[in-house]
């Protein structure tokens, strides 16, 4: 691929914007000043570096990222009253060329402005369609924050299945333990709005804080603070896989 072609499809502006930063000598490839737009860089190797007025990257055909997302921030390119997650990444990952009209990586699936945890984000329309989808039953796991102390009934009726106010079908836990008294570790497959809030109120209790730990078997790294960002090993993609 030319260099050029390159730095475009990694999300560094236009072809003409970027065959400027190239001419400029303010592009590096392994190291080295490269000055041509033409030159030709293999993009068979696996992150391939390079850099851009001093930004190390590494080159990805698709973006597979983890985020943790903050409290107060909105899963949205237009957000209302909250920061977007997405001004927490480089402009290169906002900007990334896509076939939709919306560019860049994307959230799969959204957390609420006050929700906290492991948000992943990519370009590749497939993946995301593929984690979101209801079919698939990817395993989600929340650190729930309740209002008043839990009790083994409450669990009970989680496993056993609630009913919500939008469908008469009841809404089972794939997994829910009492880790302390006011701390539960709920596993869902389902996708549902608000769907952990409401489970919880709906056994008489109340959410006062929500935290996703896991997707699949990718559980959010402990030293991974609110707003940092990484992209997603072969490693890591296998953990959603499976």
């Amino acid at each position: 691929m030319r260099l050029d072609e390159l730095l475009f499809s990694q999300g560094f502006g236009t072809r003409r914007l970027c065959a400027g930063l190239i001419e400029r000598g303010l592009v590096s490839v392994r190291g080295t000043v490269c000055t041509d737009p033409a030159t030709e860089c293999n993009t068979d190797e696996p992150g391939l570096p390079f850099s851009v007025q001093d930004q190390p990257w590494a080159y990805h055909a698709k973006a597979y990222l983890m985020l943790h997302k903050p409290t107060g921030t909105e899963c949205s390119h237009r957000p209302g009253a909250w920061p977007s997650v997405y001004s927490l990444l480089p402009a290169a990952l906002r900007q990334r060329p896509t076939p939709g009209k919306v560019q860049g990586v994307q959230a799969v699936g959204r957390l609420d402005q006050d929700t906290t945890g492991l948000l992943l984000l990519s370009d590749d329309g497939a993946f995301i369609h593929r984690m979101n989808s209801p079919k698939r039953h990817v395993p989600k796991v929340y650190e729930v924050t309740a209002k008043h102390p839990l009790d083994d009934k409450q669990r009970d009726r989680l496993l056993a299945g609630v009913v919500l106010d939008d469908d008469p079908r009841p809404v089972r836990a794939a997994a829910c333990e009492v880790v302390a008294p006011t701390h539960l570790r709920l596993t869902l497959t389902e996708g549902k709005y608000h769907q952990v809030k409401r489970m919880v109120a709906a056994v008489g209790n109340r959410v006062e804080g929500l935290h996703r730990s896991q997707i699949g078997g990718l559980v959010l790294p402990a030293d991974m603070a609110p707003g940092q960002w990484r992209w997603l090993s072969e490693a890591d993609l296998a953990l959603l896989a499976s």
